[in-house]
Formats: C-alpha cells, sequence, structure tokens
C-alpha cells in the first residue's frame, strides 16, 4: 500500500516548533487580513513583499525608502503607506515595486517558518490555485494558522478546514488530529461562512472599525491565480 502525504494543521505560531519538519511546505494563513491583502498585492502588480516581524524593522525600511504597509490590532500605523486591508493593495501605484509589510499575526507566522522547507502564502482569494499547486508537490503541508496573537481563531481554522477538505478528496493525503477538526468545522460552516464567522473576535473588531467590506472580501473564493511563495527575505510570485 503507498504511504499517504500528510495535511495537518499547526492552530498558533506559538505551537509551530512542534510541527516543524524539514521536508513539508508550510502555507501561512491570515485570513482577516494579512495573507489576503498580500495574494492581492501580487495581483496588482507588486513585484515583492518583505514581511517583517516588528513595527522598528518597518520603520528603518521606511527611513531607507520603501513603501510599507504597517498594522497592529487592526489599524494602520501613523506614519506608513498602507495597513493590512486588500483594498490598501488595489492601486497602480505598488505595480513593480518592493513593498514592506508588518501585521500583529500574518508576519510573526511567517517568521515562525522561516526556515521550512517552503514556505507560502494561502487565502480564500487563491485557494483554488493553492490546492491545486500543492497536489502537485508531493509533500506533506502544514497549514500554519496565525491566529490572534498566538491564540487559536476561528477564521484562519476555517481556511485551513477548506484546504484540508480539498486534499483529502484527492485521496493523496491523510490527516493529523488537527487537520481533522477544522475539516469538520468548515463541513459546519461551508454554506455560510460570513453567517459562521459573525461573532468571531476578529471579526467582531473589524465591523466595529466599519471594515466589513474587508471581511466580505477576504472571504470571497478564487480572486486571483497568484501564490505568494518566501525566497530568502521576499515573498515573490510563485511561477
Amino acid at each position: 500500500m503507498e504511504k499517504k502525504l500528510t495535511v495537518d494543521v499547526c492552530l498558533s505560531p506559538y505551537l509551530y516548533p512542534v510541527y516543524h519538519k524539514e521536508d513539508q511546505i508550510v502555507v501561512i494563513i491570515d485570513i482577516l487580513r494579512a495573507t489576503s491583502a498580500m495574494c492581492t498585492a501580487f495581483e496588482h502588480g507588486v513585484e515583492k513583499m518583505i514581511p517583517v516581524a516588528t513595527v522598528e524593522e518597518a520603520q528603518e525600511y521606511k527611513k531607507q525608502g520603501f513603501m510599507v504597509g504597517a498594522e497592529r490590532n487592526g489599524i494602520a500605523l501613523d506614519g506608513f503607506d498602507f495597513g493590512n486591508s486588500p483594498y490598501s493593495y488595489m492601486t497602480e501605484q505598488i505595480k513593480g515595486q518592493t513593498i514592506v509589510i508588518s501585521t500583529t499575526n500574518g508576519t510573526q507566522a511567517i517568521e515562525a517558518a522561516r526556515n521550512a522547507y517552503q514556505v507560502v502564502i494561502g487565502a480564500f482569494t487563491n485557494i483554488t490555485a493553492l490546492c491545486n499547486w500543492l497536489v502537485l508537490q508531493n509533500r506533506n503541508v502544514i497549514l500554519l494558522c496565525s491566529g490572534w496573537k498566538n491564540r487559536f481563531n476561528l477564521e484562519d481554522s476555517l481556511f485551513a478546514g477548506a484546504v484540508t477538505e480539498r486534499l483529502l478528496k484527492t485521496n493523496l493525503f491523510r490527516t493529523g488530529d488537527a487537520a481533522l477538526a477544522v475539516a469538520s468545522l468548515f463541513e459546519k460552516a461551508q454554506q455560510h461562512p460570513a453567517t459562521f464567522l459573525h461573532n468571531s473576535s476578529h471579526a467582531e473588531r473589524l465591523a466595529a472599525m466599519g471594515l466589513k467590506e474587508d471581511i466580505k472580501y477576504c472571504l470571497s473564493l478564487d480572486k486571483t491565480k497568484m501564490i505568494p511563495v518566501l525566497e530568502g527575505k521576499y515573498l515573490v510570485k510563485l511561477v
């Protein structure tokens, strides 16, 4: 019997060291809103992105003349060019540019997984392209949820469940327990994900800030075929 590949889910960057293996692909997930924004930026022509974990690093790049997106606690920080709303990156201004991004959760997850075999960016907005690519790689997959300040969150887990379900349908993968759990979560929520997430903590935070359109966009399927991939310190378009 041919041994199957594994898809599993790490529910927080804090737990990533437990899941790290040298030969697996790590998919970074921060649905509301960092990974959705990153995919959008590449769809709108950005050349490279530099994800950094701290505001101080972002400030240093800003001093060097880079365009920089910086967000903490859902709020775009003063003195920078963007926050982490996908709509901020729907502009000709970024075409052909290298821009820097630092967010509360998503760039922390990238930092945690930086030494993985391969790190790619996932969102509902690129889910079909991502899953099709993962199937072709013949590698074990870890779906790394950025969560909220190292805690579990619902929207990242829902996306991880959606990817798990698609990979399992190929019959090439088996699951770990966390992947099995989030796949069950997605099965319950898939008909009306926005309704399911209505009372989630981060959706409530964004809605309170008048960002309901961001939430709607971030839950939309297949806005792009772009898959950002980490190469050294840069995110670039997977080719």
